[in-house]
């Protein structure tokens, strides 16, 4: 690793970051001298900790020292580590300096680059792939130098790598509001949406990107028939990029079913920094007076989907965000009208990794939900709540009921379908709607409320 150089403001500092990342690449595909293949490296020095505002939700330290990280992708990143650093160098007096880590990077994570036959280039090995930042671990934050960042370099390329393996598109169009469904009707709704945005021209949106690589423009909207679309992927979570100014659009993922799927791309997404997550799905309502259709919006989270016990313990609470609470009630409330009264509710969620749950005797259901207050059962929602309040990614889930197996409506095909016919397109634009609330205003989501007391990192 070369000396780092002090550079003199934030710009010049993620400017260079983007200049050695992209020269480091540059030698990569050109074959040159592979030891000159380096991630690139931002080191924060704050002089002299004094308290500040104590409602800045990021940007603050405990104490003096030097804060640093090596970085990946800093193109992509760039509006993030320009926000972030100013307000770390208008909170304290900080000096930034930049230069190239150590770290090599494997070709494999480099576009246009190709293996040689040479021992010494890296791999990417699972090695340095971990969660010790992010999950408080007493030696990522007690080195000669502290974490600035969430994620160390190769960490952030192979959750990049696994978002286009996944979805079937580059990372680089996925937006900072997203999306969770199981259905394909969902997104079907959501590229009606999108069109019909991309058709209006004091809309947002520019472009909209499909799974299969397709990219619909302003001009091309006129041309297309949304009913005879083709939006089949080949990939397993397809996914549906509504492209907005600075990435502040909406991304739509079908990830499908399960809290394994749930865990798998939001471990991968967390890397992006988005502003928030929402899962909008279906759920079995536990109350005798709901009805197929009825709305919960999710308040608290009871954990039964076992994927994430290893990093958060089980009887860790889940808030939920008020933030986001209050945006989806409006949301609601602007879509229904005066029906929102009686159809939506707050409750309890409760996830589970059992499909068939409610495949008990009568016996042992009632010791199964004994002692429980949740409103209805997902498979999902818990695990993206949990990852979100995990990686501080605000969250919230907004489910539909489409069956009440303890009351004689279990889910079968013909009320299913017709359900899923009647529901569809309002419950998509709540969550729409409400992503575009936000993103008129990303700030009220900056909540201090995600942070830890301990084990925290000056950035977002």
């Amino acid at each position: 690793m070369g000396a780092l150089e002090v550079v003199g403001s934030v710009d010049g500092a993620v400017d260079k970051l983007i200049e050695l990342y992209a020269a480091a690449c540059d030698v990569a595909r050109d074959g040159g001298d592979y030891s000159e293949v380096l991630y690139p490296k931002i080191a924060v020095d704050i002089k002299e900790w004094k308290p500040i505002d104590r409602s800045e939700p990021f940007g603050y330290v405990d104490e003096a020292g030097v804060y640093a990280a090596a970085v990946s992708r800093p193109d992509l990143m760039s509006g993030y580590l320009r926000q972030q650093l100013r307000c770390l160098v208008d909170n304290y007096d900080a000096e930034i300096s930049v230069g190239y880590s150590d770290i090599g990077i494997a070709p494999e994570y480099i576009k246009g680059a190709t293996r040689r036959a040479d021992a010494k280039i890296p791999r990417p090995t699972l090695d340095d792939v971990h969660d010790a930042i992010i999950d408080g671990d007493w030696d990522a934050f007690h080195g000669a130098e502290k974490p600035l960042f969430h994620f160390g370099p190769q960490r952030f390329d192979i959750a990049c790598a696994r978002i286009e393996h996944y979805t079937g598109i580059e990372v680089d169009s996925v937006q900072k509001f997203i999306l969770f469904t199981n259905y394909e009707m969902h997104t079907r709704e959501f590229v009606k949406f999108g069109l019909s945005q991309l058709a209006d021209d004091s809309a947002r949106y520019h472009a909209l990107v499909l799974p299969n690589g397709t990219r619909i423009e302003r001009g091309d909207v006129n041309d297309i028939d949304a009913l005879a679309m083709d939006l089949a992927s080949n990939y397993q979570m397809p996914r549906f990029d509504l492209v907005a100014d600075d990435n502040n659009g909406v991304t739509m993922i079908n990830i499908g079913v399960g809290p394994s799927n749930a865990k798998t791309i939001t471990d991968c997404l967390a890397v992006l920094r988005p502003e928030c997550w929402i899962m909008i799905g279906h759920c079995a309502g536990l109350d005798a007076r709901m009805r197929i259709g009825d709305l919960i919006l999710g308040n608290a989270y009871e954990r039964r989907d076992h994927v994430l016990h290893n990093h958060i313990d089980p009887e860790t609470p889940i808030p939920a965000v008020p933030e986001i609470q209050r945006t989806l009630e409006k949301s609601v409330k602007k879509i229904y009208g005066d029906e929102e009264q009686s159809l939506m509710r707050t409750g309890t969620v409760l996830s589970t990794d059992d499909r068939n749950w409610e495949w008990q005797a009568p016996r042992d259901l009632w010791e199964w939900l004994r002692n429980s207050t949740a409103a209805a059962v997902d498979m999902e929602s818990c695990t993206i709540a949990a990852n979100g309040y995990r990686y501080r990614v605000p969250y919230g889930t907004l489910l539909a009921v489409s069956d009440l197996p303890l009351h004689a409506v279990p889910k079968l095909p013909a009320a299913a379908q017709a359900f899923y016919s009647n529901s569809k397109e309002a419950h998509v634009m709540c969550a729409v709607r409400a992503m575009e609330r936000l993103a008129k205003n990303p700030e009220r989501l900056r909540t201090r409320k995600l942070r830890r007391a301990q084990g925290e990192v000056p950035f977002r």
